[in-house]
């Protein structure tokens, strides 16, 4: 499990910083309705009125926890792409069902922020980027000849849904979580069947 984010001592000076990571614990530990201002301000060791000099209210707050897990999430992809032994877009889907596995409330939490209302300029401007990432590798594993040469957006689009989907047929119960690896290498395996060009290798299970 990732603990880029996890919790730290608070030092002077770095008191946001320290808030966002107390709340990405409670997060983890039970979910959004679980970050208040007040037990984040407790577990950094501060007063309750300390948080409010940085974040205005729990909005504020929530939305920064967004941020900080949108970061790690997107390291999470950046760091099973370069340790892919093969097929680098293979190894994306693959950490992100297990990204979602590992941090469902994180997950749901992403989601709302992306696709809420509210979506701040940093969230905004990270989701073009993965997006723009996700494309480019595409293009990459066209151009290598891993990849069928079809439309790169469409190709994007349908990884994604299938990850997006088995991510929550996995955190709603509805896929048995103890055989996961199994069904993520066998799922994927099946998407690459569409979208591998023939010959690729389709057993990377980074």
């Amino acid at each position: 499990m990732s603990t880029r984010v996890a919790g730290r001592p608070y030092h002077h000076g770095s008191l946001p910083e320290t808030l966002v990571a107390h709340a990405v614990q409670l997060l983890d530990e039970a979910g959004a309705e679980a970050v208040t201002v007040r037990e984040v301000a407790r577990r950094a060791g501060v007063s309750p009125g300390a948080p409010f000099r940085h974040f205005p209210d729990r909005a504020a707050l929530l939305a920064a926890v967004a941020e900080a897990v949108a970061v790690d999430f997107g390291a999470a992809q950046t760091e099973a792409v370069a340790s892919a032994a093969s097929v680098p877009f293979r190894a994306l889907g693959t950490a992100f069902v297990r990204y979602a596995l590992a941090h469902p409330h994180r997950l749901a939490l992403l989601r709302g922020a992306l696709f809420g209302a509210e979506r701040t300029p940093a969230l905004e401007e990270g989701h073009r980027a993965f997006t723009r990432s996700v494309t480019e590798l595409i293009v990459a594993g066209q151009q290598r000849g891993e990849l069928r040469q079809a439309d790169p957006e469409l190709i994007r689009i349908a990884a994604q849904a299938l990850a997006y989907g088995l991510s929550q047929m996995f955190v709603d119960d509805y896929l048995d979580a103890s055989q996961a690896d199994t069904l993520i290498n066998q799922v994927v395996d099946l998407f690459g069947l569409g979208v591998l060009a023939p010959g690729s290798d389709r057993r990377d299970v980074n």
